[in-house]
């Protein structure tokens, strides 16, 4: 593989994860909290994101095998899966989680809510986890997986970084801005989903190709 389609791979995971569209989520659950208290759960959720991502890489296929589940099914249904996330993005209506006023903030949950939901199924849902499980039986090879852990780790940053921003830009990005890139995300994971299931189309049926 090129470098290129490793590129691909990492811009199309960041489509799927959306990390732009869990701000108003983070800020909801949050919003109770001091910026330390923040801050930890920031750096809990991109832990935890990056762990599960990294264990679908490494034994998802494995996983797969035991269930007797081949690739390419595998590639339908996660594409079909990915489809409809990016049909949901694209009409998206930006609405907020809300809290009532009987609702009190229990410190004890911090860690709880940076690994669910924010975590999963929020940011490393079935979309991300399928799209990783994918490109990773595309090679076998120890280098095609240490790049796309290189990839993952990449987006772990890039996680991090945005919900460490989190307060400054929700300052500068209103809702409709946040629903905007939403739907341009939708639209390119649109794509790279019709493409899953082409190729796993192709796969169990070879006269498609």
């Amino acid at each position: 593989m090129e470098f290129t389609e490793y590129t691909k791979f990492l811009i199309g995971l960041i489509a799927v994860v959306n990390p732009i569209g869990a701000i108003p989520i983070f800020l909801a659950m949050t919003a109770e909290m001091k910026p330390q208290e923040r801050y930890k759960i920031a750096h809990i959720t991109v832990i935890s994101v990056a762990a599960i991502l990294l264990i679908s890489l490494l034994f998802g296929e494995a996983i797969l095998n035991f269930f007797g589940i081949s690739i390419n099914s595998f590639r339908v249904g996660g594409g079909i899966l990915i489809l409809l996330m990016a049909i949901s993005m694209m009409h998206a209506k930006g609405e907020k989680p809300t809290k009532t006023k009987d609702e009190e903030y229990d410190p004890e949950q911090n860690d709880s809510i940076a690994v669910v939901p924010l975590a999963m199924p929020l940011l490393a849902g079935p979309g991300a986890i399928s799209a990783v499980i994918i490109e990773a039986h595309r090679h076998e090879s120890a280098v095609h997986y240490g790049y796309l852990a290189v990839s993952i780790l990449a987006l772990a940053v890039i996680i991090w970084a945005i919900l460490r921003l989190t307060p400054w830009i929700s300052k500068h990005i209103d809702q409709l801005g946040i629903n905007i890139i939403t739907r341009i995300m939708g639209l390119l994971l649109a794509a790279i989903a019709i493409e899953f299931i082409a190729n796993g189309l192709k796969g169990l049926f070879p006269s498609l190709a």
